[in-house]
This record gives structure tokens, sequence and C-alpha cells, in this order.
């Protein structure tokens, strides 16, 4: 038993030491780059528990995050390259963010609004013309 609480304290420890804050408190490992940002609505307020979709430039290794309740996210331990992110909140999307370069170790902030309803893109089946 005694073994096994060592071995727990000793994971917070090596977690704790691994692990910063941005300016949201969002949590940021050192290892790798970091995307963080907020979402906003149409109308410019935070949005909060919308999906982040995050993915390297050519379509590979995707993550998803959700926000917190000040609208705020971050992707961690990213690789090194660039990469696409969108939002997605009750039916409503933002634009793609695309070719966002990240290095190692690098943080960079984005800021992600979601368009109208009516200026969302609509379901592939819906783009098609009768």
């Amino acid at each position: 038993m005694r073994l096994t609480l060592n071995r727990a304290a000793l994971l917070v420890l090596t977690l704790l030491a691994t692990t910063r804050t941005n300016s949201q408190n969002l949590p940021v490992h050192k290892t790798g780059a970091t995307l963080t940002g907020v979402v906003l609505s149409p109308d410019g307020r935070p949005v909060a528990k919308a999906s982040v979709s995050c993915q390297s430039a050519g379509g590979v290794a995707p993550h998803a995050v959700f926000t917190d309740a000040k609208g705020h996210f971050a992707v961690n331990g990213l690789k090194q390259d660039s990469y696409d992110l969108r939002a997605y909140f009750n039916g409503t999307y933002s634009d793609w963010v695309r070719n966002v370069p990240l290095r190692k170790g690098q943080t960079k902030a984005v800021t992600l609004r979601l368009l109208n309803h009516a200026t969302s893109n609509p379901p592939a089946a819906a783009q098609r013309n009768p």
C-alpha cells in the first residue's frame, strides 16, 4: 500500500513538473507545441462547451477539445507542423483557420468566431444541387 502511495505521489509531482499554465490558466505541457485560443459567438461573446477540431494541415493527427466556461481551449502535445482549426457549437461552425505554423515548444493563440447560422457551412448532403 505504501509503495502504491509513493508511486502516486511521484506521478503527481512528475505531472506538475511537466505542466505549466497559459494566460487562460489552461494546462500547457512543456513537451510539444500548444495551440490555445477562444471561441466566440457571432456577436463576440465567449462560447462555453464548444468543440474545437484541430488537425495537421495534411489532414492527419486529428484532435478535439472543448472550451471551458470562458470559451478558452488548449490543444497540447502537438508536433512541429502546420495546423488547421475549426469550432462547432449547436449547429454552427467557424471558418477554418488554416496553416497555423508551430515549432517545438511553441504556444500560439487563435480566435475562432462562429458564423451566423445562415452563413455556416451546411452539411455535404445539403450542398448538392437537385
